[in-house]
């Protein structure tokens, strides 16, 4: 019993701490930027829809939903609930519903909580989700309004009010209307490990309506991708990838036994070091092919076996030492180097074999495509 205690405890810790907002990753000067808009917005809306109306009317020229509307047009500007359709058809159409609703419902109870749910589901059809209209609904249901409510002062002052959001938004870098940018059929977002069709599938599985336009939740998807591959694997160097204690042979080894050492630890290239253990070449399998004059197909085993075998002479034009073979120019790098910097040496320049060195060009290691191919798939694992 008291084992649990705690436990029960913990529970309840975490129910309480869900009823606390988590913080808003907004930047000062956008906050200013949204209250500011917002304030203008609804001013050049009442101005405007007061001078509409006349003065000494006692129709009301501006309706309180504007106010929460424009906290998402201008502090939401991405959001699909504030878009220009979403505001005006949203607050419009859920004016008329509220207005057919208090003339076919007497009771102002039913008539408001029939109004709210009609106007949800008008606006989920006809695709203007816009929280504001819930509240032009009730409150066109409560006050028992006309029809011409819906026209003025909503339709109007919702014209007005996006129309401002439009100007204002675009006017401090805002993206608005925010339209849908749809991706190509079948389009893979560069480097990144799910399609398009995957995110659409995970959207049809979440079955909720987010409050974040498609395009927005990928790019943001593809930036969190990016990050999380730059901690694991942008922070790595050679050293901590690299193949430690490699084979390597001399300048003057035989090629036979370069050969068998090539064979024997399957590894398709060998560095050439001199006695302070610094690259002077390095001897691969596409030198033997090029000297056994592998471009012409009969005969290749034959030569390469000729190619190897010890001439036993003392002068002759037949190679016999690894140095008379390898490749003198070869691509190293140091062992702090970052490992990202090597891979368009392996995808682009065809490398397959880098040797790594140390402070005092020293080899002290080798990478291959394998080694790379690992760090990669290592660092694309969640969590990695």
């Amino acid at each position: 019993m008291n084992s649990s205690a705690p436990a029960r405890a913990q529970r309840l810790r975490d129910f309480l701490l869900g009823f606390w907002p988590a913080p808003v990753q907004v930047s000062a000067p956008e906050r200013w930027r949204a209250l500011a808009g917002a304030g203008v917005g609804i001013l050049f809306t009442a101005l405007l829809s007061r001078w509409w109306n006349g003065a000494g009317t006692a129709v009301p020229w501006l309706a309180a939903p504007l106010g929460a509307s424009a906290v998402l047009v201008f502090a939401l500007p991405a959001s699909p609930l504030a878009q220009p359709w979403a505001v005006v058809g949203g607050n419009t159409l859920s004016a008329l519903v509220g207005a057919a609703c208090a003339m076919l419902i007497p009771d102002p109870a039913w008539a408001g909580a029939v109004a709210v749910a009609a106007a949800i589901g008008l606006m989920f059809v006809l695709r203007c989700l816009h929280p504001p209209g819930g509240a032009t609904a009730l409150l066109t249901a409560m006050a028992a309004s006309s029809f011409h409510f819906a026209v003025f002062p909503m339709l109007v002052d919702s014209l007005l009010l996006a129309f401002a959001g439009v100007l204002y938004n675009s006017l401090t870098g805002k993206r608005y209307p925010h339209a849908q940018r749809q991706p190509a059929p079948s389009a893979t977002p560069s480097a990144s490990r799910f399609t398009t069709a995957d995110l659409d599938a995970a959207l049809a599985h979440y079955n909720q309506v987010l409050d974040v336009s498609r395009d927005d939740l990928e790019a943001l998807l593809q930036h969190a991708e990016a990050a999380a591959y730059q901690r694991n694997f942008g922070q790595l160097q050679c050293r901590d990838i690299m193949s430690r204690t490699p084979w390597t042979v001399q300048f003057g080894t035989p090629l036979g036994e370069a050969w068998a050492l090539m064979r024997e630890r399957r590894i398709k290239a060998l560095p050439v070091i001199d006695r302070a253990q610094r690259i002077v070449g390095i001897v691969t399998v596409a030198d033997f092919m090029r000297h056994a004059d592998f471009d012409r197909h009969d005969g290749i085993a034959e030569r390469l076996r000729a190619l190897i075998r010890p001439s036993m002479r003392t002068h002759g034009d037949k190679p016999e030492a690894v140095g008379q073979i390898m490749t003198r120019e070869v691509r190293v790098a140091s062992e702090h180097r970052p490992v990202a910097e090597l891979v368009p040496l392996f995808s682009d320049a065809g490398h397959h074999h880098i040797p790594i060195i140390d402070a005092d060009k020293r080899l002290v290691g080798v990478i291959t495509q394998s080694d790379l191919v690992r760090a990669l798939y290592r660092a694309a694992q969640p969590g990695g």
